[in-house]
């Protein structure tokens, strides 16, 4: 597993491009109502707010303002591609 050194800072704004492994297959718009029940469930657990998205069949971009109390991007995005 990769050890990443991730900057995370509470209020922030931060810029994500997320791919697929797959980088040939349309998975992300083919599902996108399961993509937005994920991406909802995530906002409403731990909240941030979206600036702008992106998403794309094989890839997305994100710019998320977190809030002023919590950093923790990571969390959000485990809980959305799980």
């Amino acid at each position: 597993m990769s050890n990443y050194i991730r900057s995370q800072v509470a209020g922030a704004t931060y810029f994500f491009t997320l791919a697929l492994a797959q980088r040939n297959t349309t998975l992300l718009t083919d599902n996108i109502d399961l993509l937005r029940q994920a991406y909802q469930r995530a906002n409403t657990l731990y909240p941030f707010t979206t600036l702008a998205i992106c998403i794309l069949p094989d890839h997305l971009h994100a710019i998320w303002q977190m809030p002023q109390d919590d950093g923790n991007f990571a969390l959000r995005w485990r809980m959305i591609k799980s």
